[in-house]
């Protein structure tokens, strides 16, 4: 055997595993890191539950508050999944995203390859269900991210009806169905999308009605949760328990990655840090899928096998 022969064996097996290890990498996306910010508020943050510090180390808070929240519920599903993102957030309670643009666009302008964002919960503190300010401030911050990655993939996240504004009587929803808020909500960030030419609206709200018209989740937590059921809502009925916000995650996880939320299964980690059972941790994964397939025009989400993936 002479030396030309074997120096083309060795180069072509070089080949053939070079291409082998970028096809593993390609599929499970840890070829390149990945950016992504989060710009929201205590909606993105948290708050009200164990989910706000979950693991801040992992994450990168631009306003250096030690905040996990739901990027870091993110961050720790795209690890999982073997997927590689390097994640920011910029949050600030009870803001909008003109405060953002005003107060912070100095830490928001670099060229992001994702961003997730929402403004405040009734899209106008003044007044409630009027999308006019979210529809211009979605715009302004769109152009002010493109100016810095022109392919920029920004996801808007359409949040949830808030029980207070619907059972209370001091609520703008009172005494319609508990429904009605996020569909409303989701009409408003549609109208922004549209204007801002973002091609994607995450239903994290609509996922909340899923949960409760299937019965995973209790639709009045003024009346008591019912047997087997979650309260997607914290202590005061406005913001998200920790179900609501790994539901967040889920959809966002989905939205983002295009991989199927109901793949993690019953030992997903931070489902199991959060205290959940294996069969709450699985139904509100069946939400997300559901939620995200019933989309129209949807691409099928890919699957991957956890397990494998903890092997490698």
């Amino acid at each position: 055997m002479n030396k030309r022969f074997l120096l083309t064996c060795l180069v072509t097996a070089l080949v053939w595993s070079c291409l082998v290890k970028g096809n593993a990498q390609d599929n499970t996306g840890n070829n390149q890191p990945k950016t992504i910010l989060f710009i929201g508020n205590s909606f993105t943050f948290a708050h009200g539950s164990s989910a706000m510090f979950y693991h801040p180390e992992t994450v990168t808070d631009l306003n250096h508050t030690r905040i996990g929240g739901v990027p870091a519920l993110f961050k720790t599903l795209t690890s999982e999944a073997g997927l590689n993102f390097l994640v920011s957030l910029e949050t600030s309670p009870g803001k909008n995203l003109e405060f953002h643009l005003k107060e912070k666009s100095t830490i928001i302008a670099k060229p992001w390859d994702f961003v997730v964002m929402h403004g405040y919960s009734t899209m106008d503190k003044q007044n409630p269900g009027d999308p006019t300010e979210l529809i211009a401030s979605t715009k302004e911050m769109a152009l002010l991210l493109r100016s810095k990655n022109a392919n920029v993939d920004i996801h808007l996240l359409a949040t949830w009806s808030r029980a207070d504004q619907t059972y209370l009587s001091s609520g703008h929803w009172y005494g319609k169905p508990i429904d009605q808020m996020a569909l409303d909500i989701r009409n408003g960030y549609d109208l922004a999308a549209k204007n801002a030419d973002i091609k994607d609206v995450i239903p994290v709200g609509e996922a909340f009605n899923r949960a409760i018209k299937t019965g995973v989740a209790d639709s009045n937590p003024y009346d008591g949760i019912g047997a087997g059921q979650l309260d997607l809502w914290t202590y005061d009925n406005y913001h998200a328990s920790s179900y609501g916000y790994y539901l967040e995650a889920l959809m966002d996880f989905g939205s983002i990655t295009g991989y199927d939320p109901l793949s993690f299964g019953n030992k997903e980690r931070a489902a199991i840090e959060l205290g959940f059972s294996a069969e709450q941790a699985v139904a509100l994964q069946r939400i997300a899928h559901n939620e995200l397939s019933a989309r129209v025009g949807t691409v099928p989400l890919k699957t991957f096998d956890l397990k494998q993936i903890n092997q490698q």
